[in-house]
């Protein structure tokens, strides 16, 4: 009993650190890759190639399998935990909203507004780059000034210039005083989240349906 709860314990170990060095070599993170490296090979060399030497049971090997599959959640989980990076928000909008992109800009973030032609009416369109450790809090002010606002998130993999690194060190911008005493409508709090293993499941619902529609596209 004691050998099958040593490889879960250690699968949970493992393997988060194998997940999260893929995610960081995809992003190109050369010092984290080397850690989450460092520290994947010193528990794989110093316990899990101990425990699974020999002949094992078929629970056991169940057991490696399940822990494996375990360590893969979370190590996802961390690194959504971690928020390594940026993310790029385009936000389409049906009008210039200035209420919306004075607070985003007060709020630190930096904003691109372009001006389009949509197929019945001028669409305005505004470009945000921001870690991903605030998407959540973009996100509440996007959804709270424009509820219909159509928005996609994507990860940029490389950008340079601009003043994007001035922009998130500070936590706001001088504007005029006028606009300083100006009022702000309060955002209202969110609900609380769910747990994260309730998340996950929920997450893991949703693909499968995905896929199985895809599977019946075809």
């Amino acid at each position: 009993m004691k050998e099958i709860i040593l490889i879960l314990i250690l699968q949970l170990c493992y393997v988060p650190m194998l997940a999260l060095r893929t995610i960081s070599m995809v992003k190109k993170l050369t010092l984290l890759t080397a850690l989450f490296g460092f520290l994947e090979s010193l528990i794989y060399v110093f316990g899990l190639a101990i425990v699974i030497s020999g002949e094992q049971s078929i629970l056991q090997m169940l057991v490696y399998a399940l822990g494996f599959g375990l360590g893969l959640v979370v190590g996802i989980h961390i690194e959504k935990k971690i928020a390594i990076g940026y993310n790029t928000v385009v936000v389409n909008i049906s009008h210039k909203n200035d209420e919306l992109i004075a607070h985003l800009r007060l709020q630190g973030f930096g904003v691109t507004v372009f001006q389009g032609e949509g197929k019945d009416s001028t669409r305005y369109r505004m470009d945000i780059l921001t870690k991903r450790t605030r998407e959540i809090e973009l996100m509440g002010i996007i959804d709270h000034y424009e509820p219909t606002a159509f928005v996609i998130v994507y990860e940029p993999t490389r950008f340079q210039g601009g003043y994007l690194a001035v922009m998130m060190k500070k936590q706001s911008k001088v504007f005029p005083k006028s606009f300083m005493n100006k009022k702000l409508p309060p955002i209202q709090p969110e609900e609380p989240s769910p747990s994260w293993i309730k998340k996950t499941a929920e997450e893991i619902a949703f693909e499968i349906k995905e896929l199985a529609r895809h599977d019946n596209s075809e």
